[in-house]
């Protein structure tokens, strides 16, 4: 009993030193213990801690929903107030990573996870219908990343393109984005002709599609699909997104 005592006078001497607004649940032995932590972008991140009956003699175990946990300097004389300063410590180092995947699930449309947490770190988007094009790209740019500029920037430079943005955001935008290239113009150039600098002029006609392209995107799409048939100067194949018919005109390439 008077070991016990020893222990909980301890612990709630302890918890005083983070400070009892930090503190979300505790175990009705005080072995088990979770503190709310806000980090340096305001986001609340919460630590769960197990002491050991022999507090401080053997180091507590730890765990939080973080991408991986640090490695828990400890001795004989620490206390919780070490523990939660190294977490914080922690936090900060893990701010950057945390903000890029903000980015990335407020800019692109993100397949997996379905619902995020800090823990998880990956994203998997969707790279629209012309993969292959966009897997050369990078390839072929992965050089030109450059460390201090935004994730997102260096994206777009490399891909040399626009991906595709969340569904709920592409509702709530009038979609004059190519589908194809995933940008509302197409390029100023002399090749193109009368096309150059020109927007979106195809339109799928299934309603629930009406998906937007570039004629001359479209046509380069529907020549590399081994399904598409050809009736003198129109191409007929299917949408690149809801597989509906689409018949579109050569003569609306470039020559």
């Amino acid at each position: 009993m008077a070991e016990a005592s020893t222990f909980y006078r301890a612990v709630y001497s302890e918890i005083e030193e983070v400070g009892w607004e930090h503190l979300v649940r505790f175990g009705g032995d005080l072995t088990s213990l979770s503190f709310r932590i806000l980090d340096g972008k305001g986001r609340m991140r919460i630590i769960e801690i197990q002491l050991d009956k022999t507090h401080p003699k053997c180091p507590p175990s730890i765990s939080a929903d973080v991408p991986y946990m640090f490695d828990l300097k400890w001795s004989t004389h620490s206390r919780l107030k070490d523990v939660v300063q190294q977490f914080k410590k922690h936090l900060e180092k893990l701010q950057a990573f945390w903000s890029t995947l903000d980015d990335i699930d407020r800019s692109l449309w993100v397949v997996d996870p379905k619902q995020a947490s800090p823990a998880v770190s990956y994203r998997q988007i969707n790279m629209g219908p012309i993969v292959n094009l966009l897997r050369n790209r990078w390839r072929r740019n992965s050089k030109r990343w450059i460390k201090d500029k935004q994730f997102l920037e260096n994206l777009k430079c490399l891909l040399e393109t626009q991906l595709p943005i969340p569904p709920d955001v592409q509702k709530n935008e009038q979609q004059v984005e190519c589908g194809i290239c995933y940008a509302q113009s197409l390029p100023i150039d002399e090749e193109l002709r009368h096309k150059s600098g020109t927007g979106t002029d195809y339109t799928c006609d299934n309603t629930s599609c009406k998906r937007a392209f570039h004629s001359i995107c479209l046509v380069d799409w529907l020549r590399s699909i081994t399904t598409t048939r050809q009736s003198f100067d129109v191409l007929f194949g299917s949408c690149p997104y809801c597989s509906e018919p689409v018949a579109v005109k050569i003569d609306s390439m470039k020559k």
